[in-house]
């Protein structure tokens, strides 16, 4: 009997102990200089040009694969020149 009120004890604080952590609160972060606010400005600029240069050819492979599969071949001439036109 003395080992399962000793277990309930236990369970009961560290039940209690983890309600406590969880409602602990952190400090609040420092402020940013100017210069770290303009590195992490040019370092998402950097980030978002590489991603449009991934989506740009990510998109140029999808072309290339729908064109080989419908058998579509690209010409060389341009509108304008196939109409006589100038």
């Amino acid at each position: 009997m003395k080992k399962l009120a000793i277990a309930i004890a236990l369970a009961a604080g560290l039940g209690i102990g983890s309600l406590a952590g969880v409602q602990a609160k952190l400090p609040a972060p420092p402020p940013k200089s100017d210069a770290d606010k303009a590195a992490e400005a040019e370092k998402a600029a950097a980030a978002k040009a590489k991603e449009g240069a991934e989506l740009t050819k990510a998109q140029d492979k999808a072309v290339a694969n729908y064109k080989k599969g419908k058998g579509i071949v690209e010409s060389k001439t341009t509108a304008a020149s196939t109409s006589g036109k100038k």
